[in-house]
């Protein structure tokens, strides 16, 4: 039976409609039309909002209590993804950081098995780490710490065939044929906690990588002689970028450059998420290590940064009513963009015919009402 939706304002995506309906069959949009020609459709009134695509979420340590390293189980991907789907992210990558070989394989086992058993909302694994540069660790355990050998390519090309796989790296650790061969193996490659120099990440990006993780936190930064990471991220048009927009981890007006220099497709809002977030507490053990929040900071006893409290949702005000940005070009950093990079824009990202009914209804204050995943 198709049901339409009615009664909110539409962003497809591409632009706002008024007096129009989603007509959702199963877990797919069937039709968007005009209010008066539902059809037979059940007619179920949203009683206004703004009906969005889904929110797609690539990395998202953990949320509602729950951590992936802390526990890399099909439990606690089903707990993160719950407790983010409250906040609108209706697609993410589960992440687990730097840790022991067996904790990130065990990760991706858990994360693959969570998509066989359909676990809503999971579309693959962000593995970020262990082969970091030290000197950009930020709060990955050093101990964890390694180089890219021969047979760890080789095992995350592996990981690829069981589920989609995000890897972050530094360019300026592993080895740029390395690099081509996991792109070219269909990892989704990401430059991340690296001093690389400008030089380091642009061959990085020319051999395969394709985004750049958490731009401007645990990376060089760009000055007038040496452009570092960042400024390789601003000046690559065809790169993604992550951005964690909180007020916290990047300041308003650097994150104003990023988005007047960055092609607007190309940038992706993330959360950085950890088991603080989306309802989670205020004090958790990362490793051994005690992380805090404090005025919505998670830091370590020493200061440094350990993840953030955001949620998507949040992450969209901010854009929106701090830093003014246009509604649509937000919504579309929080959906179509991150579902082009993963490559299932043909599937998410836009409210249009053929697409999975994964959507977000927000109210004025754009906080969340309902979501949609695959029409439930």
């Amino acid at each position: 039976m198709a049901i339409a939706l009615t009664g909110a304002r539409i962003f497809t995506g591409d632009t706002f409609l008024d007096g129009h309906a989603v007509v959702i069959e199963g877990a797919r949009i069937l039709r968007v039309a005009p209010e008066a020609e539902t059809g037979r459709a059940e007619r179920r009134d949203l009683g206004g909002g703004l009906l969005a695509p889904g929110f797609i979420d690539v990395q998202v340590n953990g949320g509602g209590g729950a951590l992936l390293n802390d526990a890399p189980t099909v439990g606690t991907v089903r707990t993160i993804a719950t407790s983010h789907r409250r906040f609108g992210t209706t697609g993410m990558l589960p992440t687990v950081i730097t840790d022991a070989p067996q904790v990130i394989a065990r990760a991706v086992t858990s994360v693959a098995r969570a998509m066989a058993e359909a676990v809503p909302g999971v579309l693959g694994i962000h593995i970020e780490g262990p082969f970091l540069d030290v000197a950009r660790k930020g709060a990955h355990a050093a101990r964890f710490i390694r180089g890219m050998e021969e047979a760890d390519a080789d095992a995350i090309a592996g990981f690829a065939m069981y589920c989609p796989v995000m890897l972050t790296l530094a360019p300026n650790r592993v080895k740029p044929a390395l690099v081509q061969r996991l792109a070219r193996a269909g990892v989704l490659v990401s430059l991340g906690h690296s001093e690389a120099s400008y030089a380091e990440a642009v061959q990085a990006l020319a051999v395969g990588a394709r985004a750049i993780t958490h731009l401007y936190n645990a990376m060089s930064q760009m000055t007038g002689r040496e452009p570092g990471l960042v400024g390789a991220a601003l000046t690559d048009a065809e790169s993604y970028v992550g951005i964690i927009a909180d007020g916290c981890h990047v300041h308003d007006a650097a994150l104003k450059a990023a988005f007047a220099a960055k092609p607007a497709s190309r940038m992706m809002l993330i959360t950085d998420a950890m088991p603080s977030a989306a309802g989670g507490p205020d004090c958790f053990e990362l490793q051994g290590r005690t992380v805090r929040r404090e005025n919505g900071r998670l830091s370590l006893a020493d200061g440094t940064l350990a993840g953030s409290d955001l949620t998507m949702d949040a992450a969209v005000r901010h854009c929106v009513e701090g830093l003014g940005m246009e509604l649509g070009a937000v919504l579309r950093m929080a959906s179509l963009n991150p579902a082009s990079f993963l490559r299932c824009e043909h599937e998410l990202g836009r409210i249009a015919p053929g697409h999975l009914a994964s959507l977000v209804l927000l109210g004025e204050d754009l906080h969340v009402r309902q979501t949609w995943i695959n029409g439930q």
